[in-house]
C-alpha cells in the first residue's frame, strides 16, 4: 500500500512475494467470493471479470516500477496504464482462486516502461499481456 495509490475496493494486489529490482515482480490476488463485482457478474457464476486481471497484472506493473525506482504512493509521479499488447485469456478466474501474478521488465526508455505480465492459477497461465506504463505527474 506504500507503493500504489489504490485501495480498496479497487486494490487487486494482497501481497509482494518476490522483487528483483530492474528486472521482474511476483504479486498476488486472493479472488474471494466477498468481492462487489461478484453481486453482478454473474451471481449464478462468478467470473472475476478479465478487466480486472488485467488491472491486477497493471498493479503489479505499477508496484514494480515504484519499488524500482524507490517511489512511494505520496510523491508527485505514478505510473499510469498507458497501452495493453496481445492480452489473452486461457482461463476463467472464480472465487477461491489465487492468481499468482508475474511481471517481467521488457524495456525501459526514459519514463516508459514495457513488460511482459502473467496472471497464473494454480500454475496454469489464466491471462497474459504486454503492458505499457508512463510516469505522469499526478494531477
Amino acid at each position: 500500500m506504500q507503493r500504489l495509490p489504490h485501495r480498496y475496493p479497487f486494490l487487486l494486489i494482497d501481497r509482494v512475494l518476490d522483487f528483483e529490482a530492474g528486472k521482474s515482480l511476483t504479486a498476488i490476488k486472493n479472488v474471494t467470493i466477498n468481492e462487489p463485482m461478484f453481486q453482478g457478474h454473474f451471481p449464478q457464476a462468478p467470473i472475476f471479470p478479465g478487466v480486472l486481471i488485467i488491472e491486477s497484472m497493471a498493479q503489479a506493473v505499477g508496484a514494480f516500477t515504484c519499488m524500482t525506482v524507490e517511489r512511494t504512493s505520496a510523491e508527485d509521479t505514478l505510473p499510469i496504464l498507458a497501452k495493453v499488447d496481445k492480452a489473452r485469456f486461457r482461463r476463467q478466474v472464480v472465487p477461491g482462486d489465487q492468481m499468482i501474478l508475474k511481471v517481467e521488465i521488457l524495456t525501459n526508455k526514459r519514463n516508459f516502461w514495457k513488460f511482459k505480465a502473467k496472471a497464473l492459477v494454480e500454475d496454469k497461465e489464466a491471462a497474459a499481456a504486454e503492458i505499457m506504463c508512463v510516469e505522469s505527474a499526478i494531477a
